[in-house]
Formats: structure tokens, sequence, C-alpha cells
């Protein structure tokens, strides 16, 4: 009998794991659009490391630092700002999401040509 229930709670558990991934990627592919539609690539690069805006990767906020950022930039001249009625906080999220799916640049040792030019110097 016990053998049937931990069955079924793995069954559960499984399949609840299997509705997050499938919701995550569903919030990763809206934050892409909206990341696209509202041009953050614009400033932010489509890599989120290049362009005059600040560097979003690799992320250092927290989603509500983050969320917080968006509303209230510190420099608002620079950036706007998105009220709750611009983007939801579940359309930020989705936003932090795609942004924290983006990969960090690499490391300059890790560069070939870099290493190549740096070994033809000497």
């Amino acid at each position: 009998m016990e053998e049937e229930i931990g069955s079924g709670k793995m069954k559960l558990l499984f399949i609840s794991i299997l509705t997050i991934a499938a919701a995550s990627a569903q919030n990763v592919e809206a934050g892409k659009k909206m990341f696209n539609e509202y041009t953050c690539y614009g400033c932010h690069g489509y890599s989120g490391q290049n362009g005059p805006g600040n560097r979003l990767v690799p992320m250092k906020l927290t989603q509500q630092g983050f969320t917080n950022y968006l509303r209230n930039p510190p420099r608002p001249n620079q950036m706007p700002s998105y009220s709750a009625k611009v983007l939801s906080d579940a359309q930020v999220g989705d936003i932090y999401a795609f942004i924290k799916t983006l990969p960090d640049a690499p490391k300059a040792a890790d560069i070939k040509v870099l290493q190549d030019i740096k070994a033809e110097m000497k």
C-alpha cells in the first residue's frame, strides 16, 4: 500500500515539475517578445551586455529589484520608467526571466583570438 502511495506522489511531483517547466518556458518567450517590442535591445543590446544602457547580463538584481528599477529608474532622463499600467508585474517578471536566460560573456582568457593576439605581442 505504501508503495502505491509513494508512486502516486512521484507521478504528481513529476507532473508538477513539467507544468512549472512549461510555464517558465512560456514566460521566457513572452519576456523575449516584450524585450524586443519595448526595444530594450536599443540600449542594452540583444545580449543584454552592450549598448549605451546598463549591462543586464549577468543579472545582479533580484526580480523585485529589477521591477523597482524599471518603475523608478535612477536616471529617468536616460531610461523611461515603466509603470504597472505599461508593464504589469507579471510582464516584468517575464522580461526578467528572459534576461536570466542570456549567457554571460566569455572570460578574455577563454577567447582564442585574444589569446593569439596576446601571444603575438610577446
